[in-house]
């Protein structure tokens, strides 16, 4: 049995046999193979280039498994998130080819539309591609943009007594290093930035998969920041604890979209196609 055909079996162990779903599906197929991100520091002839959009092995075709699901259970609308990349990975042909299958199934699919969540109440520069799409009538009205949140207003609330604060020890030379860093500037033999206390944080990413985690440095200590502070800038709660080994802790905040931000996506989609 395929992943596909599992996912589909537990959602239906799930949702039931009604055939269509009267609720919104919310989906992010992995970015990996889209991210700009993820790549930019590996050549494109290299094995560990990964930049190669639908033509990745693994997770190259899941934003399709996703449309599938979609045309299974038919649900009153849907969301999809990625990385801007998806759209110009293969010139756009197969961005299009999906806009077409969901359209042929009856949603009303609006424009794909980018969003920096440093505009939304979250203290980080985030950019990321949604498509959402609907059955009911409406539309998906764009959020409006707020003044931004210095990664400063997350990072000096108190972290005494929370999980996930374990910091890195670093070497003496690193710390000298770290600390004749100015703000915004990376150091280049640990490729870590230091974040600026006066502007959003830049994106905190997932780390690889096969490696350590890999955080920016605190803009006021010389250190790397711990999994808690990475949760912060993405804004989740305090009380949300991480599990595993560190660089997997890591990997599941990078990966996450910020919960400040999907709230405010809930919530166009209810006043847009739920609440007439």
């Amino acid at each position: 049995m395929s992943q596909l055909e599992l996912t589909s079996a537990e959602l239906r162990r799930v949702l039931g046999r009604a055939k269509k779903f009267e609720g919104v599906f919310v989906g992010g197929p992995p970015c990996q193979p889209f991210s700009i991100a993820a790549n930019q520091r590996f050549s494109k002839s290299g094995d560990d280039f990964k930049r190669i959009g639908y033509a990745h092995k693994t997770n190259g075709n899941l934003l399709f498994h996703y449309i599938a699901l979609i045309a299974e259970f038919k649900p009153a609308a849907f969301v999809i998130e990625n990385v801007p990349g998806l759209l110009d990975i293969d010139g756009g042909a197969q961005v299009q080819d999906a806009l077409g299958k969901l359209t042929s199934l009856g949603y009303s699919v609006e424009k794909p539309f980018i969003v920096n969540a440093a505009h939304h109440f979250v203290p980080q520069h985030r950019l990321r591609l949604f498509i959402v799409g609907s059955r009911r009538k409406g539309g998906f009205k764009k959020l409006p943009i707020n003044p931004a949140v210095p990664s400063y207003a997350a990072l000096s609330r108190t972290f005494s007594g929370l999980l996930n604060h374990e910091t890195r020890s670093h070497k003496a030379e690193s710390l000298l290093r770290y600390m004749k860093l100015k703000y915004g500037e990376r150091d280049q033999l640990g490729r870590v930035d230091r974040l600026s206390p006066h502007l959003p944080s830049k994106t905190v990413i997932a780390g690889g998969t096969n490696g350590g985690g890999r955080s920016h440095l605190h803009p006021v200590v010389p250190r790397t920041i711990s999994v808690r502070e990475c949760a912060r800038l993405q804004t989740f709660p305090d009380n949300y604890v991480f599990l595993g080994p560190t660089a997997r802790q890591f990997t599941q905040v990078g990966n996450a979209i910020p919960p400040v931000l999907a709230a405010q996506i809930a919530n166009q989609i209810k006043l847009g196609f739920f609440d007439r």
